[in-house]
């Protein structure tokens, strides 16, 4: 299926689904640890951000990936100063700085392989971070500004800088998340 049928097909359908190298897949809803830690992500970057030129969107905010036409719907985006819309679309991003997956068995393979290659093709993309659902612990992937990407992990206790210098506290992530019923 090509970029403009399944934009236009997407619109009168009722859930969400993304469009993966022209197959049309849909989106499943998450657990409720998988729930509460995109809320409470979210809830760390809007803090973090309040009253700056950026600011996230949730898992109901579709971004394109130009270098594969895939239109993919990540657990928390972050975007700087204005938003650019995909060409004829008012709900369809191509600028994020962050994007945020939280892991589940479904979508780690995913996540961790196609998704994080077609990611790295996003221009403005500056930091990829992905939440495990079976321990307090965050992957951070930064572009740096030669173009190359650094990778982290932290846990328990840490902090995590962003390449834009906002800083997500672990344990503010993960509160009251890991005693909820998970998909692991």
């Amino acid at each position: 299926m090509g970029a403009t049928e399944y934009l236009a097909w997407e619109r009168a359908q009722l859930g969400k689904h993304q469009l993966l190298r022209g197959e049309v897949f849909a989106m499943a809803g998450g657990s409720p640890r998988h729930n509460r830690l995109s809320a409470n992500v979210l809830a760390a970057l809007r803090e973090a951000l309040r009253g700056g030129p950026r600011g996230p969107f949730s898992s109901d905010q579709k971004v394109h990936v130009p270098a594969t036409g895939d239109f993919v719907y990540p657990d928390g985006t972050v975007v700087c100063g204005p938003v650019v819309l995909h060409p004829g679309t008012t709900d369809v991003i191509e600028n994020p700085r962050v994007v945020v997956e939280v892991l589940s068995q479904g979508t780690e393979k995913h996540d961790r392989g196609d998704k994080w290659e077609d990611y790295q093709s996003i221009a403005s993309l500056t930091d990829y971070v992905l939440v495990s659902q079976r321990s307090a612990r965050l992957e951070h992937f930064a572009r740096a500004t030669n173009g190359t990407w650094t990778y982290r992990v932290v846990g328990q206790g840490a902090r995590l800088e962003l390449t834009d210098g906002t800083v997500l506290v672990v344990d503010d992530l993960y509160e009251g998340a890991l005693d909820l019923p998970g998909d692991d």
